[in-house]
């Protein structure tokens, strides 16, 4: 029997569904979290699945899972960013499943720093490495801030807000989540009454702290020298920026004659394709997961199928 777990990951069935799950395949969960992929996929009968955090939290909290399906699960502390070196033989994977972006769990919990809904340390740290939030917002200039709010968080009044944290700072160091939240809500000339005014802010130094798109695009890599040919890549996305990079990926990496820009003629030699689109425009979750689970609301899925060296499919 399946443990019941409060956590149910968004579009679970669609990316099961779509990675074709199979008795004898292996999987691998780049991003395991609480294990909502994880457990879906050994329920539906995967030969192996290979699950990967860099939170050492959510590899303790899914040695339960891992001790009833034993044999069938291997847990693994790392960044999905070489996920292919997981593997016991190269390109070997059935599927790769990654699910972008801060996990309910961390947000829900205010001593990890990821909320400005709850008061805790500003921390963000995926791992416990490296700088954390606090470290960014004290000691990086005002327009590299400023710089990093506009590209990350799309954030218009980012240079308004990068100089009041700088003007904060001076009195003293911001270390607390409601301090910055509050700081941005006064910075900012208006308020969005659907959003809270710190979200954009908060998603930038998130993406910064832990490298989230330069992981994103290592993941890519990795599961396409992970995967068999007919070997499934699912990723669901919750921003803009996410979304752009897998599009373009997939996109950039099916097409045979690669295109050139209205700047640019194409390339002399043309690329062999390496994925077979699966979704041409993303998948995206109905009202009914919407009305159960809101944080669902902005979740986009995209899939590819891997082809053979020369281009066919398996």
């Amino acid at each position: 029997m399946i443990d019941a777990r409060p956590h149910i990951p968004v579009m679970g069935r669609e990316v099961v569904d779509m990675l074709q799950v199979h008795a004898n395949g292996t999987y691998i969960d780049g991003t395991l979290g609480a294990c909502g992929y994880t457990t879906m996929m050994l329920a539906g009968g995967a030969g192996m699945v290979i699950g990967i955090d860099r939170d050492p939290s959510a590899i303790r909290d899914a040695q339960g899972l891992a001790e009833q399906f034993a044999g069938h699960l291997r847990l693994v502390h790392g960044q999905f960013g070489n996920l292919d070196s997981c593997l016991d033989q190269p390109a070997s994977a059935d599927g790769v499943v990654l699910d972008l972006g801060v996990s309910s769990m961390q947000l829900d919990q205010a001593e990890r720093g990821f909320s400005f809904m709850h008061d805790g340390p500003l921390d963000m740290r995926m791992s416990a490495d490296g700088p954390s939030a606090a470290d960014l917002v004290n000691e990086t200039e005002e327009r590299t801030l400023a710089e990093w709010l506009w590209r990350f968080g799309e954030e218009r009044h980012s240079r308004r807000i990068a100089r009041a944290i700088v003007a904060a700072r001076a009195e003293q160091p911001l270390t607390r989540t409601s301090e910055l939240a509050a700081l941005v809500a006064k910075a900012m000339p208006r308020h969005d009454p659907h959003h809270h005014p710190a979200t954009r802010t908060f998603q930038a130094l998130r993406i910064v702290v832990n490298d989230e798109l330069g992981e994103l695009e290592r993941g890519l890599s990795a599961s396409e020298a992970a995967l068999q040919p007919g070997g499934r890549c699912v990723v669901v996305s919750f921003h803009s920026l996410e979304d752009r990079i897998v599009k373009n990926f997939f996109r950039d990496r099916s097409a045979s004659q690669p295109k050139g820009s209205r700047h640019q003629p194409p390339p002399i030699e043309t690329a062999t394709p390496a994925w077979r689109l699966l979704t041409r425009k993303p998948i995206v979750p109905g009202a009914a997961e919407i009305a159960s689970n809101p944080r669902a609301r902005s979740a986009r899925l995209r899939a590819a199928e891997r082809l053979t060296p020369d281009g066919g499919e398996a």
